[in-house]
């Protein structure tokens, strides 16, 4: 959610006799729009609670944001000691397949043999965030629509409707990531999933190939910029 957006919730909650605490990564919003209570925090846009599955370290966020009730006036901005870069910590160690059907292209290969550790993940967590375009038994069905714009047909002929590619690669995504917190051994650095799922996995790297293509043939740069964070190629 946006900042400016949680600050002026914090007021609306305040004004109806409800006590808040914001935690943000931007202190100087919290500063100007003045909220009674902030503890600011350093860590890796996304990440409130700075470490994935580390639930010490989270309880330790909570307890010094928590602590800011106790004071008996505000405005107050209090600095969390501990600062995270996204580049901190191991890269995420998580097992991929074998290939299964050599007939298929491997991303949709995998993406089938992975359903089972999605759908243990979704049992265990109750939750997915998958749904702003497709649902997880459609994933390989879409892998193999990029398939074919890497291999030269026109984006807009796969099947993808026009405004809805980010979207789309957003619910791949979810579920590679969601299934990499399942299978994963150890801790879970920020941002490790994201590079686990373009650097290793098969599918990530068919993203990454379809929107060089799309780059590469003069589209919008709208429909291919958003498939994968600035900077990766």
């Amino acid at each position: 959610m946006c900042p400016r957006t949680v600050c002026t919730l914090a007021h609306v909650f305040e004004a109806a006799g409800l006590a808040t605490v914001v935690l943000t990564p931007m202190r100087e919003v919290a500063e100007r729009m003045n909220v009674p209570r902030a503890l600011h925090t350093r860590f890796p846009v996304g990440l409130s609670l700075g470490k994935p599955r580390d639930h010490d370290f989270q309880h330790e966020v909570l307890s010094a944001a928590f602590d800011l009730l106790k004071e008996p006036e505000g405005p107050v901005i209090t600095e969390f000691p501990v600062h995270i870069s996204p580049t901190d910590g191991e890269p995420l160690v998580c097992p991929l397949p074998p290939r299964l059907n050599s007939e298929l292209h491997p991303a949709v290969d995998e993406a089938q043999a992975l359903k089972a550790a999605y759908d243990r993940a979704c049992q265990k967590n109750q939750r997915t965030s998958i749904g702003m375009q497709i649902n997880a038994a459609e994933v390989p069905e879409v892998l193999a629509k990029f398939v074919r714009i890497v291999d030269g047909e026109a984006w807009d002929t796969v099947g993808i409707p026009d405004g809805r590619m980010y979207g789309t690669v957003h619910d791949i995504r979810c579920y590679y990531e969601e299934l990499a917190c399942e299978l994963a051994e150890g801790p879970i650095g920020p941002w490790a999933t994201e590079a686990w799922f373009y650097d290793q996995t098969a599918a990530g790297k068919l993203i990454l190939e379809a929107r060089r293509v799309m780059r590469d043939n003069g589209v919008d740069q709208s429909t291919w910029f958003g498939l994968a964070p600035a900077g990766r190629e």
